[in-house]
């Protein structure tokens, strides 16, 4: 049996590849989340919020019911509420809807903490993975390849999404919500409802991915879960250019850049070891640097979106 030691180098492109199957899920849902929400001219930096607080209610109604497939529904219908709250104070006058996600961040990562601290000790039932490596005797590779169900539903969600915003009538309405908000009133249809929608079911992916991170990886509940992955996606979705596919491939890089440190500590590699776990966050300030450079015009963009006002 191969071990770490014998594989050598080959052990760090291994190991990165299994945290970005692993840490790329939670990005990949809420950054497929936001960019509904944003595609439809309004935006959401309350995620971080919905991740943690998704992901403590999903953690509790595992540990209560026995179920973690219940988990992830009541951590959807979690994230679609806060989504709801959200598109509700956005559609008064005069609300900044930076303000309010930031409002609501706070609001749901202290919710989160109060009601989940009787939730640390207890072991809840968690999800099941796919061993997609049983046919390798290595075992690096084994437990890089060991894939868990809502990472593929991932895989098809995104290119579904590409598909529905493109060649359906829903995909339309809310693709023209966020380029022109007097062209929706025109043709007779609410903005604000279609917003309302959008929203809700961003949150609802939101804390589908929140759900991932206390029932799968690192599959347990404490106040460290997220790591700022809520508000990190914000700045995935810019630079995926609105784009759900693109959403996809990103996600994946930012859970290999995730995976980095660790990967390189099994070989031994110590100097910079904070350095490389810092590579997520470095990567995002480069991303934004990149992206809102003045020289840059930030194609894709919907025409309502807050930030491009």
């Amino acid at each position: 049996m191969e071990t770490a030691a014998t594989l050598g180098w080959w052990v760090v492109p291994i190991a990165v590849l299994g945290g970005a199957l692993r840490v790329s899920t939670p990005f990949l849902f809420v950054s497929l989340g936001e960019c509904l929400t944003e595609r439809s001219g309004r935006i959401n930096l309350g995620l971080e919020g919905t991740l943690v607080m998704s992901a403590m209610v999903a953690y509790g109604t595992s540990y209560l019911t026995g179920s973690p497939w219940l988990g992830v529904l009541a951590a959807g219908l979690t994230g679609a509420i806060l989504g709801g709250l959200h598109a509700t104070i956005c559609g008064l006058p005069k609300v900044n809807d930076i303000a309010v996600g930031i409002a609501l961040m706070l609001f749901g990562i202290g919710l989160a903490f109060y009601l989940g601290k009787p939730l640390i000790q207890p072991k809840a039932n968690v999800l099941p993975a796919i061993n997609f490596g049983w046919w390798s005797d290595i075992p690096q590779l084994r437990a890089a390849l060991r894939i868990n169900v809502l990472f593929l539903l991932g895989v098809v969600l995104a290119p579904f999404l590409v598909w529905a915003l493109k060649s359906t009538r829903w995909g339309l309405l809310l693709r023209t919500a966020g380029e022109s908000a007097d062209a929706t009133r025109a043709m007779g249809y609410s903005v604000n409802w279609i917003r309302m929608r959008a929203t809700m079911t961003g949150g609802f992916l939101a804390g589908i991915g929140g759900s991932f991170l206390s029932l799968y990886y690192p599959g347990n509940w404490n106040e460290g879960l997220s790591s700022g992955q809520g508000i990190t996606a914000v700045a995935l979705v810019i630079f995926a250019r609105w784009n759900p596919m693109l959403c996809f491939w990103t996600s994946l890089l930012f859970g290999g850049a995730a995976a980095l440190g660790p990967a390189l500590q099994s070989v031994g590699v110590s100097w910079g070891y904070h350095l490389f776990n810092a590579a997520p966050y470095i990567l995002t300030l480069a991303i934004m640097i990149v992206t809102c450079s003045p020289k840059r015009t930030l194609s894709g963009a919907p025409a309502e979106l807050s930030i491009v006002k």
